[in-house]
């Protein structure tokens, strides 16, 4: 029963490092695939995000199917979740390079189509979210921004 927990086919620290490494590209994939991939997933950003993970898995485990390796790499997982919270909670850096920016779409009933361009997002896009927020037209909208997690704020005119 023992040999279940401390039989691991590769050091403690290698599969520490392995995970922490492919954990931050990971984020820093998703964080550069866009805002809508976060917040809007749809079949093909669902489809997307399951490869990712099913083709990192061997590289985070270097073969080792260990539980004991298991639980290292899930430990070690958790632990990089925490301190990225705590990173970009406290540090303006971390949070922009980890989580972006808000983004104004749409600003005095007009839409800014370069925001939505680098965004990724259509204009049918844009009408989904808003009248998710039951606005109809963007001519109601005094501004739109699309926030670091892929929801929508907006402003009506006249509020």
């Amino acid at each position: 029963m023992s040999e279940l927990f401390t039989h691991i086919d590769l050091p403690f620290w290698n599969l520490v490092v392995r995970a922490a490494v492919v954990y931050l590209a990971v984020v820093l994939l998703l964080r550069v695939s866009g805002k809508k991939q976060v917040g809007q997933m749809g079949a093909i950003e669902l489809a997307t995000i399951l490869l990712i993970s099913n083709a990192v898995q061997n590289s985070m485990n270097g073969g080792d199917n260990s539980l004991g390796g298991g639980l290292i790499l899930a430990s070690t997982l958790v632990a990089l979740g925490v301190l990225l919270a705590y990173l970009t909670y406290r540090s303006r850096w971390a949070r922009f390079v980890f989580e972006g920016t808000p983004r104004l779409l749409v600003h005095n009933g007009k839409i800014i189509p370069k925001a939505l361009c680098d965004e990724y997002l259509t204009k049918e896009d844009l009408s989904i979210m808003m009248r998710k927020q039951g606005v109809h037209r963007v001519a109601e909208v005094k501004t739109a921004i699309l926030e670091t997690d892929g929801s929508l704020s907006l402003i009506r005119i006249g509020e």
